[in-house]
């Protein structure tokens, strides 16, 4: 499993020997400003940690300065313009805490400990460029997945995160690494689904339902894959475009 986390040696991490699924144990708010244009679709965002509660900046994407065109079947949106994955992770300068967007000042405060004990010690800030690529996004995002692991976060946010360093990998056409990062998402998204309460990751029953049963087609586990697919076809009331993907992956299974 260490292999998961290659690439954070310039963050101070390597030979990271941790499973990202152990089993599960069961702040201040962040503050928004315009303070500085880093680029014209880039604006810094003001956060205030909630490990160390110093007050740093991360770069966040400007409103309407990208269009979402669709998806692919994994859920991966898919974007004309700036990327906003590139930016969804967060990294305190001081102290190593990171986390995505939307997990970010959600922390308690023994797994704050957790990460003064694990995190700060061997944590190197790094200075990033003006804007992010794939790469880039990879190394940050595999921070916030070593944050989650030590933290002990939920099931779902470490799987979330695995799914988003793997849209990375396939936007690199690295499709080994992205492989092995879906089958992270895959039997994380599957614990998640039997042990937490929906919402999970801002998606429903039946929305999870169809991501699972996608990532294990893309897995090669199609017998599974059916089974996810065919829940969301047969129950009455599943959103008729959620139905009508289910069908497609499905009729794509049949016809190999």
């Amino acid at each position: 499993m260490s292999d998961l986390f290659s690439g954070l040696e310039d963050l101070g991490f390597k030979d990271i020997k941790l499973n990202i699924y152990e089993k599960e144990q069961e702040a201040r708010k962040n503050t928004e400003t315009t303070v500085k244009t880093t680029d014209t679709f880039l604006y810094e965002k003001t956060f205030v940690c909630p490990v160390c509660e110093k007050e740093f900046k991360s770069k966040a994407l400007k409103n309407g300065k990208t269009r979402r065109m669709g998806s692919d079947t994994d859920l991966m949106p898919i974007y004309q313009g700036p990327n906003p994955l590139f930016y969804d992770v967060h990294i305190c300068p001081n102290c190593g805490y990171s986390a995505l967007n939307q997990y970010f000042d959600k922390i308690k405060q023994e797994q704050a400990l957790l990460i003064k004990a694990v995190i700060s010690p061997k944590f190197r800030p790094k200075a990033y460029p003006e804007t992010y690529d794939e790469n880039i996004a990879i190394e940050r995002y595999k921070l916030a997945l070593l944050n989650a692991v030590v933290k002990k976060a939920k099931t779902s946010e470490k799987a979330f995160i695995c799914l988003k360093i793997a849209w990375m990998y396939r936007l690199l056409k690295n499709f080994e690494e992205e492989k092995k990062f879906l089958e992270q998402a895959y039997i994380g998204f599957k614990e998640a689904f039997e042990k937490e309460a929906f919402p999970i990751c801002g998606m429903d029953n039946y929305t999870l339902s169809y991501l699972i049963g996608e990532l294990a087609r893309r897995l090669g586990n199609n017998e599974e894959a059916l089974l996810w697919f065919s829940k969301v076809i047969v129950t009455p009331g599943v959103n008729p475009r959620l139905k009508e993907m289910a069908r497609d992956q499905k009729d794509l299974i049949k016809g190999m």
